[in-house]
């Protein structure tokens, strides 16, 4: 008889490429993942995998028996599922992803209803980038994350996956208070394609849209700083160092010699949830989007009243 622990450490070894990264996707160490794997060969009598330079590969017979292990956790996945939702009650564990400002902005007011409202439910966050998440969601690592894209480029999503709108979260400006234009009531970004920008890190998919964004205006953007956090970029930018696209989501306090204007053909962010759609039917699922959902009108209510009793003039 397969163990069913075992068949799933085996699966994170072929999807994750390494015992190590394995060990890190199932938040245990590298020696109970050797050890899982040792037991599984010795039930199977079979080498099941290989000693490939400093790491491992999967032999014939690991390749093999990993792919029916994708198929075994999957079928457990669905009945685990399909119990669930005939039981009609979130409980368990349920393993969130959500990107840095989503954490922020969305998670705290969204955890508290699903508390209150499923205390047998156990949800976990863990902060990650958008493609990691979505890889995250396909892999199985986490049950449900929050992802973005920006309104003129979106996010590809593989198939297999379902998603919910959470909400719409406007970007602006953010200049030193002393910037020329930083007493306007709108800004344009080709207004500013002479200054130096403040950027999130290569390669980050905000970092992708901003670069695709700017050059799609005619602008060869001047890359000054690259800074993850937008606490960070807006210290930058207090200090003189550059100007920044500045989403709203989770923004928080703007400092002091910061100013934030809004772009007059307004810039958006798409925020929303994903799952596996064989895992649809689990009440916990449903609850978790219906609380980020709340969370996320909130949010936006708070956004209108905001901008209603702004002056017009642009200090966030």
């Amino acid at each position: 008889m397969l163990n069913l622990d075992r068949l799933r450490t085996l699966n994170a070894v072929a999807r994750h490429g390494s015992v190590s990264a394995a060990a890190d996707g199932l938040h245990v160490t590298t020696s109970a993942v050797s050890q899982q794997i040792a037991k599984l060969e010795r039930e199977t009598g079979q080498q099941l995998l290989a000693k490939n330079g400093r790491g491992v590969r999967l032999t014939d017979a690991g390749r093999l028996l990993a792919d029916h292990a994708a198929r075994i956790l999957s079928q457990v996945e669905l009945a685990e599922a399909e119990l669930e939702a005939r039981r009609g009650q979130a409980v368990g564990e349920l393993r969130l992803g959500a990107f840095p400002t989503a954490a922020r902005g969305l998670f705290p007011s969204a955890l508290v209803r699903l508390n209150r409202a499923h205390p047998q439910l156990r949800p976990h966050l863990t902060e990650l980038e958008p493609d990691e998440s979505v890889r995250g969601v396909v892999r199985g690592d986490i049950d449900l994350a929050v992802v973005l894209d920006w309104y003129n480029r979106p996010l590809s999503l593989p198939d297999g996956l379902a998603k919910a709108p959470l909400l719409d979260d406007p970007a602006d400006v953010a200049m030193p208070s002393n910037h020329a234009l930083a007493r306007r009531r709108t800004v344009e970004l080709e207004d500013f394609s002479d200054d130096a920008w403040i950027s999130w890190p290569q390669g980050e998919f905000c970092q992708d849209w901003l670069m695709f964004t700017l050059r799609s205006k005619g602008i060869e953007p001047r890359i000054a700083h690259m800074a993850e956090e937008h606490h960070t970029q807006l210290a930058l930018i207090a200090a003189g160092l550059g100007v920044a696209v500045a989403p709203r989501l989770g923004r928080g306090p703007v400092p002091e010699g910061v100013s934030v204007v809004p772009v007059g053909h307004q810039m958006r962010r798409h925020v929303y949830a994903i799952w596996r759609a064989d895992a649809d039917r689990r009440p916990s699922i449903r609850a978790a989007v219906n609380a980020l959902q709340a969370a996320g009108k909130e949010v936006e209510g708070a956004a209108d009243t905001s901008s209603k009793s702004r002056p017009g003039g642009g200090i966030g």
